[in-house]
């Protein structure tokens, strides 16, 4: 390995890595909201609302994150506007992690017993209120460790946003690549960049798994 790269490169590559970082912090929160509204909607009383959720998930998960994303970036020139790479991407992104996490979350609400809806309910309390306050909180405390996966592959996913120049590691790696012919190299120091990112996270969600299997 030709760790002069790395020196000569390191701004370069720490351009990408702020880049990568903020597409995935945004794409994250995104993700989260939305695919907890779509598994309230799955899960809610009114049947358009559930009818809406399940074609939303069943859609986005089944077609290309690419994809997505092309809809994202050329998508609004029809309709007169534009969105830089870098935006269309963490949206396209966000899009398609929500439908895992929908899911993820869905499943969640479905271990928590009728029960404690219905006391709820007898309460006074509306559905909405139900949901935000009593179902959700726990829902997502049991289904944590499948949502740190799904933040996982979203910071992987990320590398997509060079297709469409989104100012990502990727993006600054095929640069760097391109001054000095050195792929395995450049390639391989991008490589450790998303393992700083990732490698954390996943031990977090094991020891975050075992505290689980610990108290339930």
């Amino acid at each position: 390995m030709d760790f002069s790269i790395l020196i000569d490169y390191f701004g370069t590559f720490m351009e990408g890595f702020k880049g990568t970082v903020l597409s995935s912090l945004i794409a994250l929160i995104g993700s989260f909201l939305l695919g907890a509204v779509i598994a309230v909607f799955r899960m809610g009383p009114v049947r358009g609302l559930r009818w809406f959720g399940t074609g939303y998930v069943e859609f986005v998960r089944n077609i290309p994150l690419l994809l997505i994303v092309y809809i994202f970036y050329y998508g609004p020139s029809a309709l007169g506007s534009s969105l830089d790479g870098f935006t269309a991407g963490t949206i396209g992104l966000a899009v398609y992690t929500s439908a895992f996490i929908a899911e993820a979350i869905r499943a969640g609400i479905m271990a928590i017993p009728k029960g404690q809806t219905e006391a709820a309910r007898s309460s006074g309390l509306t559905y909405n209120q139900t949901m935000l306050h009593i179902i959700l909180p726990q829902a997502i405390k049991l289904v944590i460790p499948p949502l740190g996966n799904q933040f996982i592959n979203l910071i992987k996913n990320s590398s997509v946003l060079t297709i469409v120049a989104g100012l990502d590691l990727m993006y600054f790696a095929d640069i760097i690549n391109t001054d000095t012919y050195r792929t395995f190299d450049t390639y391989i120091f991008v490589a450790l960049f998303y393992l700083v990112l990732t490698l954390p996270l996943s031990y977090g969600v094991r020891a975050w798994e075992r505290r689980l299997q610990r108290k339930y």
